[in-house]
């Protein structure tokens, strides 16, 4: 019974950091936009990362999802304009695990329950540094946003640069996984 419950207790401390480094996505669109017409795109600076090699991983990332979504690129005259934008916030995390064991006289006797027991419990505190990344799709005729994709998640500031064009392209992925929206009429 004990390992169970040592083995369960490594398994939920091994998920917390999955979990913590899950991407969020949202989006918002234009109902009125009739996203058949659009198949041609130009990507045009918005507010870049700044470091040249992350910034070329986001665009390139961002041409990809637009081609597996049917769009080509056209320099001039092209039904949509992309812009993407990314923001960093720093937010601190706190996260408390206990280990030991909590065996004792329970409610239906010896075994599980409250008791009493031994084991220890660590605070851990740190700063984390959360990236946003937003791509708006506008209607180049009109001048107007038709649609807005938005990412946040966690940055492994010590990843390796497979690592980085992985998580990267993944979280691009993620965010065009709703376009074009499903108008529900």
């Amino acid at each position: 019974m004990q390992k169970i419950r040592v083995l369960a207790g490594l398994a939920a401390l091994l998920l917390v950091p999955a979990l913590a480094m899950a991407q969020k996505t949202t989006y918002d669109f234009d109902k009125s936009a009739d996203f058949t017409k659009f198949k041609t795109y130009v990507m045009k600076e918005g507010t870049p990362v700044g470091q040249q090699l992350i910034d070329d991983r986001i665009i390139a990332a961002i041409d990809a999802a637009m081609t597996s979504k049917g769009f080509t690129k056209a320099p001039s005259n092209p039904d949509v304009v992309v812009i993407y934008h990314v923001a960093f916030d720093k937010q601190m995390d706190i996260s408390t695990f206990s280990s030991g064991y909590g065996g004792g006289y329970g409610p239906y006797g010896y075994g599980w329950g409250g008791g009493w027991g031994g084991g220890t419990t660590s605070t851990q505190v740190r700063d984390i540094l959360i990236g946003t990344l937003v791509i708006d799709i506008a209607d180049a005729s009109k001048k107007n946003m038709v649609w807005r994709g938005m990412g946040t998640k966690e940055v492994d500031t010590t990843a390796k640069p497979e690592k980085r064009d992985k998580s990267i392209t993944n979280a691009v992925n993620k965010i065009f996984k709703n376009y074009p929206p499903k108008v529900k009429k």
